[in-house]
């Protein structure tokens, strides 16, 4: 176990994130003893294993204790602490809301997207799905087209911006169209931003772009239930 913990300890300091399908990823997410000593590995050097249920990676990021002491000779940590402007959060936010939004109510109402609209009387038994089968694209002509403007311009926006995010994790740019990167959802908790984009003023920024947003939080109607890898592990 001690060569395991030390390599994906050394592995999420290196890459910053991790699949959660990785096998040693797995294993902390389903072995408690495992977990509590990988924990204290991180929090040895002031990080904790970021992980979401419905994200496809893990990530390790700082503990609260510790984002003074790093980032507080910058004054801008308070907005971000990778260097993204105001324009460029506000950007994320947008962007995590036309990907993250309709995947997460995929994902609690297990459904997908290929699915044709019509109930699945069982579908609150299926395993938590990750990736394209849940989580769609958004192209970047119609999200410029949308929000350029407001955020600085075309060219900002296609030249600057989105290779910013795309560069950090955030996004994935592929012929055109983007989807979500390894840290869009790991990296933004979906509990705090939902409810605010939700019932808040981005909703009648994206209906007034012609965007729809759900009725709801998702997790408001349903429980958080086990993921396929815990699921597999006990089988």
């Amino acid at each position: 176990m001690e060569h395991e913990l030390k390599t994906l300890t050394a592995r999420l300091l290196a890459h910053r994130w991790l699949p959660r399908n990785d096998r040693l990823v797995r294993r902390a997410l389903v072995d408690e003893t495992f977990r509590v000593e990988l924990d204290h590995r991180l929090a040895a050097v002031g990080l904790q294993l970021q992980d979401n249920p419905y994200a496809g990676h893990v990530a390790a990021v700082l503990t609260p204790e510790m984002l003074e002491p790093v980032f507080g000779a910058r004054r801008e940590y308070a907005a971000s602490n990778v260097g993204l402007t105001r324009d460029e959060v506000a950007l994320l936010v947008v962007v995590w809301s036309l990907i993250i939004l309709p995947k997460r109510e995929r994902q609690v109402t297990r459904r997908e997207l290929a699915d044709d609209g019509q109930g699945d009387m069982f579908g609150a038994e299926k395993p938590v799905v990750h990736g394209d089968t849940v989580s769609g694209g958004l192209t970047e002509a119609s999200l410029i087209a949308d929000f350029g403007p407001l955020l600085g311009g075309k060219t900002k926006v296609k030249n600057f911006m989105l290779g910013k995010l795309a560069r950090l994790g955030f996004i994935e740019r592929r012929n055109g169209v983007l989807y979500e990167g390894p840290l869009l959802d790991v990296a933004l908790d979906y509990r705090v931003l939902a409810d605010r984009i939700i019932h808040g003023t981005l909703a009648d920024v994206l209906k007034n772009a012609g965007h729809a947003v759900p009725a709801a939080n998702a997790f408001e109607a349903a429980e958080v239930l086990p993921d396929v890898d815990d699921q597999e592990e006990d089988a």
